[in-house]
């Protein structure tokens, strides 16, 4: 297939990309790289140094044809959307809308687009929490997500295109920046190695931290794969079902370190504590039995092998 990967030189991004190529895929890329990395680039992939919501765009799908968009360009921090909501609906909004006007357009068979579980379903009161929990966002950055979705299924409707809405969790793994609320297990990594201390953020009553549920980019990349040829017209949670808390991400990503010959100071056994960021959800962990039955997917990496996999990453 040739597959359009917006977002294609971030962290997520690029590893979809290299997914599809590896796979024997046409890829094209789109990334303004606001965040994304040069490095990041697949070198067997035709890239395009834009914006999502370009006027411009245009041209590239009416030269390209891609058969499938994968749209992983987002503005990705939830902190960043309560400072600047216009931004955040500017890029994750209109960014879109965008996106499928060229899909429909020029032919587009499928969209696979990068949504957010935990943001969207907000305070659940059921975890682990299932697609079809009623969602509540709590930040704009999960309010566009939402809205995206809500727009793929006007398009179908209307038009006909196809779509698989992926509701990740908080992913981590190689290439992750220091950014958006997964971006800690980049903070912990950059902060530990230079010699300070992290800061775990938490409400009054969980002093050990927020609860999440980290999924590993490598499974994150099968989930992709699997979604172009299954899961047509569903919403579909990519996660581990296993709830952790900030603080047990810490240990972990401490204990790693520690196992290649790092961190060996006692004074990283006592990190910093800050109170919870506007945004900030208390608990959140995804059920992930409807990607089991659908796509056939279940996450391969448990928290210390995909932490294993990332220390190595950052190291090199």
């Amino acid at each position: 297939m040739r597959i359009l990967v917006t977002g294609g030189a971030g962290f997520i991004g690029s590893n979809v990309v290299d997914g599809f190529i590896a796979a024997g895929h046409d890829v094209i890329i789109v990334d303004n790289m606001f965040t994304g990395k040069w490095e990041n680039i697949n070198k067997k992939a035709k890239f395009y140094l834009m914006d999502v919501r370009s006027d411009e765009l245009k041209k590239v799908f009416e030269m390209e044809r891609p058969d499938v968009i994968d749209h992983h360009a987002a503005q990705m921090s939830v902190p960043a959307s309560v400072a600047d909501p216009h931004f955040d609906a500017q890029v994750n909004v209109l960014g879109a809308v965008n996106i499928l006007q060229c899909a429909v357009r020029y032919g587009t068979k499928k969209i696979i687009f990068a949504s957010t579980g935990g943001a969207i379903y907000g305070e659940a009161d059921v975890i682990p929490t299932a697609e079809t929990y009623h969602g509540n966002p709590l930040s704009p950055y999960a309010i566009t997500k939402q809205t995206t979705e809500m727009y793929l299924h006007f398009y179908a409707a209307h038009y006909g295109l196809n779509y698989t809405v992926l509701r990740y969790a908080n992913v981590y793994g190689p290439r992750q920046v220091p950014h958006a609320e997964a971006g800690v297990v980049a903070i912990f990594m950059e902060k530990i190695i230079s010699g300070g201390l992290p800061t775990i953020y938490h409400y009054e009553n969980d002093p050990d931290g927020m609860t999440r549920d980290y999924c590993c980019v490598k499974d994150v990349v099968r989930a992709n794969l699997l979604a172009l040829a299954a899961g047509d017209s569903q919403i579909i949670n990519i996660s581990t079902g296993v709830e952790t808390s900030t603080g047990q991400l810490y240990r972990t990503t401490l204990e790693v370190l520690r196992e290649k010959g790092n961190a060996k100071d006692a004074m990283f056994d006592a990190p910093h504590k800050g109170p919870a960021r506007a945004g900030d959800i208390r608990r959140s962990c995804l059920d992930n039995s409807k990607a089991s039955r659908t796509l056939n997917w279940h996450p391969e990496f448990d928290l210390k092998k995909g932490i294993a996999v990332t220390v190595e990453h950052f190291m090199a």
